[in-house]
């Protein structure tokens, strides 16, 4: 499904590695009549500069080319941002469509004063609190799972 969604394996594989490697993901699919047409997952960062802080990073997030624009990635964005919530994550990271995650509250990250390992452009980079002044106390590069580099 992740192939069919980005045309590539590389989501696909981050997603190997990310379940192999490292037991905190959020991990949600969406099913309609009995097959996947979605999936969404959530895994830990790391931030430089002394700011310890539970957070996760929104990636890779994929829906069927035949169920996209039908509301499913905003369920699973949603019901992973909860998920999150539930589980004490603080805050919640990703590299994406400026037009797109801003409708659940991401902000540019860098207004909180955090920057990217990767070097994507300032408006794609955004942050989402999911407790309230959690990304006032510090600030930092946020480094995503050892699987993103691989990719």
């Amino acid at each position: 499904m992740n192939i069919a969604a980005f045309g590539t394996a590389a989501e696909a594989d981050i997603v190997e590695l990310l379940r192999a490697d490292t037991h905190n993901t959020v991990s949600l699919i969406a099913e309609e009549d009995g097959g996947i047409v979605g999936h969404i997952m959530f895994s830990p960062v790391q931030i430089a500069g002394g700011f310890d802080l539970p957070a996760m990073a929104l990636a890779p997030m994929a829906v069927s080319p035949h169920r996209q624009r039908a509301g499913i990635g905003s369920e699973l964005v949603r019901a992973g941002l909860d998920h999150c919530r539930q589980a004490g994550v603080s805050a919640v990271f990703v590299v994406g469509h400026p037009s797109y995650y801003p409708r659940f509250g991401f902000a540019r990250a860098s207004t909180f004063g955090f920057s990217c390992e990767f070097d994507v452009p300032d408006d794609v980079f955004m942050a989402m609190e999911l407790i309230p002044g959690a990304l006032a106390r510090g600030a930092g590069t946020v480094h995503f799972h050892k699987a993103f580099k691989n990719a």
